[in-house]
């Protein structure tokens, strides 16, 4: 099916995403999985090459694009090779967008430019040990003192966190549950310690810390917006973060399809391809039809997000629907593959491990279920 989604101009921004990742991060990842990190140096290439900063204001160095499209593109190529890291998204999409709307011109000058070169690597700390989806769990305190914050408390599985130059913190300033504001922190400052690299089953290219903070000052300068916002401002960025993991999940799913497609043609049992039996024609036949509906679907929420017109709940929908598709297209196509689908050389078996969180961070398929029936009642 025809997708019409892009211009001619988002295209020509494909072609550039897709050489730099064949240049700069595929030949690359193996190492970096050994390493549990991306190179630094690929950050300021990202920036030379104006993948940073998307829908910055050219004032601050980025691009100056709001087109949401561009940003799907970014998602998919990187889909596409199997790549988790560096994570371009999460600094572009979900910093990006706290950096950007919630920002005082002088926290504007201050912190942008860098993140559009790729100098300020950025991290997002909201998870704690005993909170996850239920945000209201949160136990990480910002206290007023003066013109000062001092924030106490832990955060874990903070992707980008070995190598984020400023990480934003999620902490209660006060006794309501409303009481909540984001923090740019610096891991250089006086009382931030980083743990050890979390030590996970896929995604091991991407860099994924504990942070404890203990009795760390900051200046007021750096509240994001207003110290009882941080739930609103979750909410808007939570939708933004689900359209990406859709369009990644999706991309994702897809391209283990077809290269599964390819394998079934060749590979022979009994006198014939594998793809020729019943059994399996009629599962890839399932798994195709599948992907053809959820793109369908994640292409319009992609056109709706970057209108302004997706919904929380519609977000949801792709999140979960195609996280929990990847996952079952990925297993299939392991079966189908045999003995080779557990072999690391082979990307299904990579995608095996590096897809199975997809349907617990953002927002677990639960929660994604629970948003949805709530709006409907």
């Amino acid at each position: 099916m025809r997708r019409d989604l892009f211009t001619r101009e988002h295209e020509e921004f494909r072609d550039l995403v897709r050489t730099f990742v064949a240049r700069e991060v595929t030949p690359n990842l193996e190492r970096w999985e050994e390493h549990g990190a991306a190179d630094r140096s690929v950050w300021l290439r990202a920036g030379e090459h104006g993948l940073l900063g998307l829908d910055v204001d050219p004032a601050y160095g980025g691009a100056g694009v709001a087109d949401y499209r561009y940003h799907a593109v970014l998602g998919e190529e990187f889909a596409k090779a199997g790549a988790h890291a560096p994570a371009l998204s999460l600094h572009n999409e979900i910093c990006g967008l706290y950096l950007r709307a919630h920002t005082t011109e002088e926290q504007r000058r201050r912190w942008l430019p860098g993140f559009c070169s790729g100098e300020l690597v950025t991290a997002v700390a909201i998870s704690e040990p005993d909170a996850g989806s239920d945000l209201r769990r949160i136990r990480t305190k910002a206290v007023r003192d003066g013109d000062r914050y001092v924030l106490n408390g832990q955060k874990t599985f903070v992707s980008n966190g070995a190598t984020a130059d400023l990480v934003l913190v999620v902490a209660r300033t006060g006794e309501r549950p409303s009481d909540a504001g984001v923090f740019v922190v610096e891991p250089t400052r006086v009382g931030v310690t980083r743990g050890r690299t979390l030590d996970k089953i896929g995604m091991r290219a991407l860099d994924t810390v504990e942070l404890f903070l203990s009795d760390v000052e900051i200046p007021v300068e750096n509240l994001l917006g207003r110290e009882d916002r941080a739930y609103a401002y979750l909410i808007r960025t939570l939708r933004q973060e689900r359209v990406m993991l859709a369009v990644s999940a999706l991309t994702t799913a897809e391209r283990l399809f077809e290269e599964t497609l390819v394998y079934c043609g060749k590979r022979e049992v009994f006198g014939r391809p594998i793809g020729r039996h019943q059994y399996n024609r009629f599962l890839l036949a399932e798994l195709r039809t599948a992907l053809t509906v959820a793109r369908a679907f994640t292409d319009r929420c992609v056109a709706e997000h970057d209108a302004g017109r997706l919904t929380s709940e519609e977000a949801a929908m792709a999140k979960w629907w195609n996280t929990e598709l990847c996952q079952r297209v990925v297993d299939r196509c392991v079966q189908l593959h045999g003995g080779y689908g557990v072999m690391r050389e082979f990307p299904v078996a990579r995608a095996f491990v590096d897809t199975r969180v997809q349907t617990i961070y953002g927002g677990t398929t639960e929660i994604m279920k629970e948003l949805i029936g709530q709006s409907l009642l």
